[in-house]
């Protein structure tokens, strides 16, 4: 069972948004936390979210479908977001592994190495890391052999203790027997007046139980109380992802001016320019080219296609294979089939583009109309010309051709040629006169 403390309030984040929430590499915090769980394939998940924050609950079942949500109603500590989930601990029999919703950089192995430091021997087990600067975190305080005996928090060590680089994350694993037995024996006799998982440990050596502790590095159990910490992860998580999308075979060009998502699926041999945003939910396939200044979001780019400069795909984009998009072209929930071409100032959404089609400059589908979206079909091999307007609900069958400047607004069949334009009309002299007239009236005037 893996329980998730996600009630915090990000107070010193000054937001009205809980803590969990925020976002680091187009990912919330705890669904970096439950991606990491997961992995784990633990039997039960319990989120500990604070009152009225529905939206935890939705954003966790996003990534573990099957959460429990408790409500810690007043916000009273760590060891009281743990009370707060012992109803549904009461009939589990396993481990519990108790996990900070705002730790996102943990690892499934790191978590792994923990629970297996639980045994009938160490029915507690807590994860440390080493300081490079402790100050400010609990020491881990040992006996001559090694077992954990004690967290002490900062105000309360000594000054040889405050010299121990060994730190708790606030991550710990322990038999579900011995948190129905220990979980209720926690107290709020200190300054705060709040419960703390920390105390559990003096507890279990209390009743006789040996506690052990494994170590994992500290960047990866670093937590998040302000906007610059948040800074912080999401550079360094930015980093490891630039690294693993170039070890599995893409070319950065730049990649400290590449932003990726956790979830971005990038093959080999692609090639990704200077100033790129991938956002949430993106899967670029072998041997694309992702030109510069390009935002991406919720789409996927079939192998070979070539986007940008300048394009913006968003949710709903699916770019066939060898498909070019060009400048100044936004895509949205559209697909764009193989060979098709959109390479200039173009906005189409809610369409469908066939296969080596020819979308014109200026050319946009008029999808919208106030009230409703409505579908654009473009057959393959159909031509657009540029500056055309096609008003949706419509279709432009297989191979037909649509005049430049045209207002198409009924469904043109395959292999017509669709012409709107008005005639155009030259007045031979006109422009000669008309600058005379308006000489004559500015001397007049003077």
């Amino acid at each position: 069972m893996v329980i998730v403390l996600a009630a915090g309030l990000g107070t010193r984040m000054k937001s009205s948004r809980p803590k969990a929430l925020h976002r680091a590499a187009g990912q919330s915090l705890i669904g970096h936390v439950l991606t990491a769980a997961s992995a784990l394939t633990p039997a039960k998940v319990v989120v500990v979210s604070g009152p009225g924050e529905d939206d935890v609950t939705v954003e966790a079942r996003r990534f573990s479908p099957e959460a429990i949500t408790v409500v810690q109603a007043e916000r009273k500590g760590t060891g009281h977001a743990a009370m707060t989930a012992q109803p549904v601990v009461a009939p589990f029999t396993g481990k519990v592994l108790i996990l900070i919703a705002d730790c996102p950089n943990v690892r499934a192995q790191s978590l792994a190495n923990l629970l297996g430091k639980v045994t009938a021997d160490s029915p507690l087990a807590v994860l440390g890391f080493k300081a490079a600067d402790p100050h400010g975190y609990g020491r881990f305080i040992q006996n001559d052999q090694g077992d954990l005996i004690n967290i002490r928090e900062e105000l309360d060590a000594s000054t040889q203790e405050r010299k121990i680089d060994l730190c708790n994350s606030g991550i710990m694993a322990m038999e579900a027997a011995l948190f129905r037995e220990l979980v209720p024996q926690l107290k709020d006799a200190n300054v705060k007046g709040e419960f703390y998982l920390t105390d559990l440990v003096p507890l279990a050596v209390k009743s006789g139980k040996r506690v052990a502790h494994s170590v994992c590095p500290e960047a990866e159990v670093a937590g998040i109380n302000t906007r610059a910490q948040l800074a912080a992860i999401e550079l360094e998580m930015q980093k490891a992802l630039r690294l693993a999308a170039m070890d599995n075979g893409a070319t950065l060009i730049a990649p400290d001016t590449v932003f990726l998502s956790a979830d971005t699926r990038i093959g080999k041999d692609v090639v990704i320019e200077p100033h790129v945003i991938i956002g949430p939910g993106v899967t670029i396939e072998d041997n694309c080219t992702i030109r510069s200044f390009c935002h991406i979001e919720g789409a996927s780019v079939r192998e070979g296609a070539i986007v940008g400069p300048f394009t913006r795909l968003r949710p709903g984009a699916e770019i066939g294979e060898h498909a070019h998009l060009g400048n100044f072209v936004e895509i949205k929930n559209t697909k764009v089939e193989a060979g098709a071409k959109i390479n200039h100032l173009a906005y189409v959404g809610d369409a469908r583009v066939g296969a080596k089609a020819n979308i014109g400059a200026g050319t946009i589908t008029c999808n919208y109309d106030g009230v409703s979206k409505h579908f654009t079909d473009i057959g393959a091999g159909a031509f657009v010309g540029s500056n055309t307007s096609l008003v949706a609900p419509v279709k432009i069958g297989d191979g037909a051709y649509v005049g430049s400047g045209s207002v198409v607004d009924r469904d043109v069949e395959a292999d017509s040629l669709a012409l709107e334009r008005s005639p155009l009309v030259i007045k031979p002299d006109w422009a000669k006169r008309f600058r005379s007239a308006r000489q004559a009236r500015k001397t007049a005037k003077r």
